[in-house]
Order: structure tokens, then C-alpha cells, then sequence
């Protein structure tokens, strides 16, 4: 039995020509690819969306009604009070007493040296945080998160990835809101302190930190943008944080550009002006996210010296996969699954072998 072909060849049962071939792969791929197009479409409408609606409810005010729920209802139900101002928030009212109750909330907001007093003194607490992403509402990285970083002391937060350390950064920074729960530094709901004023008081060092293409002594600076900076105190922040020796012997010393992104400097170069400029900054509350994991063993000695000098007296979050850096914290805190799972000393988290103490075997360090 044969076949003919549009061309008028003949063909056998059984056989297929190399047109009829490449057609049915030519075929595939367009498919393939245009459903491929039309997934990312989706998903990129959807985060367009998603972003859209924040900043909506920036603009109009609404993230602070949303925000404010939570933590006033506790108050009420607390306090027993009735105050007409702080009820306009739980009840639907009109939209002139909303405005009203907004004004008067942006008029209440602690501004200066009350945020600085605070977070001097005071503890800071995670309380019943639930958190997801504008862009994955669906998906909760927090989940009651509970956790007290104590004034001046050393908190560590480990966790297998995913686990949420993070964003826990995030909130802290505000980069975000928590979706439901409250963070409360010295009992004050931070949603109630001016974000500028709440960004002067928290220093951030990462594991890839930011530094601008301008000199090294403008980016140790950068620390204090609005104020007038000497270079005898650029200087001395560099002393302390090891960096003052590798900047003098550079071409032009603290004049010399960086680079973009600082591409002109080792990552330990980088990360000790990343920390000369916390130094500068003086702030009290200080996060360090992964300060130390893509440094030689060189790097991470002369950083971790830096870093010690840098975390006294002042209250502190380490998130770290590394856990020979946390040894001495004053508590380790394990998160998984979006809560904190195990909370305490070393030597205690150990003693309980649970999940941290899984982590150290799999990580097969050597403690004392």
C-alpha cells in the first residue's frame, strides 16, 4: 500500500517524509512557545497588578487604616479604650471622618529624636507576624512569627533558605508591612514612627553592599548624606573597621573611585567600607544579613573583627548560614516554616538536638 504526498511522491505505510517531520516539530515549538508567552503574560500581569494595588493604597492612604487595625484593637480590648478618634478606625465610617482620623494620625507619627530615644532603649518585638508578598498574595512566608531582639544584645536568626530570614530583614527595614501582627519597638507600634526618621536608626550591612561610582571616602560618607562630614571622622570609621590601611595604599588613597558597584575592590575591601559606613552612621539598631559567607578566610577574619567592634552596645540581628559566625550570640533563634521554631544559647539548642543541632551535624563543624 502507498501514500502520496502533496508534492506527489510516493510514500509507503509506515514512513514519513522529512517535510512531514520537520513540519510536526515546526509545529511543536510554535505551540510550545506560545503557550510558554501566554504563562508569562499571566504572570506578569499579575505582579503589574499586584504592584499597582500597593501603590494605590500608598497613595491613598489606605495601608495606614489596614496597618493600624490590628495593633489599635489590641490596645482597646487592653486599655478598655473608647476614645472616639482611635474607634473611627475600626468602624466603616464616612469618608470625612476617615480623612479626618488620617490627619490626625500623620500629625501623631514620632518624628526625631523620640524614635532615636526608643530604639536606644527599648526592646524590639516580632508579635503574631503573618507576612506574604503583594506579588503572591497566596503564599504565607510568615506565619505567627514571634520573636524579642533585646536592647543591645546579639540576636541570631538561622534557618534552612526559605525559612523566612529575610524577610524578617524586610520588616524590619520596612521595606514592608506586616500583613497581620505588629512590630513594637520599647511597646511603640513601629507603623507609628516617620519611615525616614525609623531609616536614620537602623544600619544594614549585606552580603553584596551597596557602593556608588564615586571615591572611597564620598561612599563611607554616604553614611550621613544630609549632614557635613570631615575627613578625620571618615578616617577614623575606617580604622575601625579595618579598612584604613587597604584605602591609604591605594593610588590616590581616599579619593580613589571605586567603580561601579564598586567593581574596583575585593569583596572584603568592599564589605569593610560597607561597614565603615555603619560605623559612621552610628545608628543603634544594626542588621547584618549574610555579612560574612562570601569571604576568603582572610577577608572574614579582618570583617568579623570589624563587625565585633561595630555590634557593641548596640541591638543587633545576625541572619547567617554559617553558624560557626553565631556561636557567640547572645540567643540563636531557628526559623522554619515561617515561625520561630527553637529559641536560646549555643550550647542550649544544642543540648536539645533538635533542629539547630541537625544543622551543625549537617554542617559538620568543630565546637568546643
Amino acid at each position: 500500500m502507498a501514500l502520496y504526498c502533496l508534492g506527489g511522491s510516493k510514500v509507503k505505510a509506515g514512513e514519513l517524509s522529512v517535510g512531514i517531520v520537520a513540519s510536526f516539530i515546526g509545529y511543536t515549538f510554535t505551540l510550545t512557545f506560545a503557550v510558554q508567552g501566554l504563562v508569562n503574560t499571566f504572570g506578569d500581569l499579575r505582579a503589574a497588578l499586584a504592584a499597582t494595588e500597593r501603590i494605590n493604597s500608598v497613595l491613598s492612604d489606605a495601608e495606614i487604616d489596614e496597618a493600624l487595625a490590628y495593633s489599635l484593637e489590641k490596645d482597646m480590648k487592653q486599655k478598655k479604650v473608647h476614645d472616639e478618634v482611635l474607634e473611627l478606625y475600626l468602624v466603616n465610617g464616612s469618608n470625612e471622618k476617615k480623612q479626618s482620623t488620617k490627619t490626625r494620625y500623620m500629625s501623631t507619627l514620632k518624628f526625631g529624636s523620640s524614635v532615636r530615644n526608643l530604639a536606644e532603649t527599648g526592646d524590639i518585638c516580632l508579635e503574631d507576624v503573618d507576612f506574604s508578598y503583594p506579588v503572591r498574595p497566596d503564599v504565607e512566608i510568615l506565619r505567627g512569627l514571634n520573636l524579642t531582639l533585646k536592647c543591645g544584645t546579639v540576636t541570631a536568626l538561622v534557618g534552612p533558605s526559605g525559612a523566612g530570614k529575610s524577610t524578617v530583614v524586610q520588616l524590619l527595614s520596612r521595606f514592608y508591612e506586616p500583613t497581620r501582627g505588629r512590630i513594637t519597638v520599647a511597646g511603640e507600634d513601629l507603623r507609628t514612627f516617620d519611615k525616614s526618621q525609623w531609616a536614620r536608626v537602623v544600619s544594614i550591612v549585606n552580603q553584596e553592599p551597596v557602593l556608588f561610582s564615586v571615591s572611597v571616602g564620598e561612599n563611607i560618607a554616604y553614611a550621613l548624606p544630609d549632614e557635613y562630614v570631615s575627613k578625620e571622622d571618615v578616617i577614623k570609621a575606617a580604622k575601625a573597621a579595618n579598612a584604613h590601611e587597604f584605602i591609604i595604599s591605594m593610588p590616590q588613597g581616599y579619593d580613589t573611585l571605586v567603580g561601579e558597584r564598586g567593581g574596583l575592590l575585593s569583596g572584603g575591601q568592599r564589605q569593610r567600607i560597607a561597614i565603615a559606613r555603619a560605623l559612621l552612621k552610628n545608628a543603634p539598631v544594626l542588621i547584618l544579613d549574610e555579612a560574612t559567607s562570601a569571604l576568603d578566610t582572610v577577608s572574614e577574619r579582618l570583617v568579623q573583627e570589624a563587625l565585633d567592634h561595630l555590634m557593641k552596645g548596640r541591638t543587633t540581628l545576625v541572619i547567617a548560614h554559617r553558624l560557626s559566625t553565631v556561636q557567640n550570640a547572645d540567643q540563636i533563634a531557628l526559623c522554619a516554616d515561617g515561625k520561630i521554631a527553637e529559641l536560646g544559647t549555643h550550647l542550649e539548642l544544642l543540648e536539645r538536638k533538635g533542629l539547630y543541632a541537625s544543622l551543625v551535624d549537617t554542617q559538620r563543624l568543630a565546637f568546643e
